[in-house]
């Protein structure tokens, strides 16, 4: 059973949430780890597919879009993980991952989106 691993977009990348992540051993590569700040969504997501991270992202409407446009051109990507915006704090978000991590596999979220809001 593989275990997810994360890669946190700008919109995501907040201090408290990558340190606490990386506390509960959770591996958690952000955009500034990647080198790749201000590139597109579309570039986020081929480089956590090309890893094999599962995207984490506050960025509801672009991602779920281009998770449209790739299951409709064949592509595949390891999972993305959409969570609203400035509406859990990183403590909330650290524990709704937590509980998703320990119920779904990485094989589980391959090509799929996953709501943080539902994992409450």
């Amino acid at each position: 059973m593989n275990r997810i691993r994360l890669y946190l977009d700008e919109d995501a990348m907040l201090k408290d949430l990558i340190i606490a992540l990386r506390y509960y051993d959770v591996p958690a590569v952000t955009v500034r780890d990647a080198g790749l700040v201000g590139a597109s969504d579309e570039r986020q997501l081929a480089f956590a597919a090309g890893q094999g991270l599962v995207l984490y992202s506050f960025n509801r409407a672009d991602f779920q879009k281009l998770h449209t446009a790739w299951m409709d051109a064949g592509r595949a990507h390891a999972g993305i993980i959409l969570a609203p915006q400035q509406r859990f704090s990183s403590g909330e978000q650290l524990r709704r991952i937590l509980r998703l991590r320990a119920a779904k596999t990485a094989e589980d979220l391959c090509n799929q989106i996953e709501f943080l809001s539902q994992w409450g």
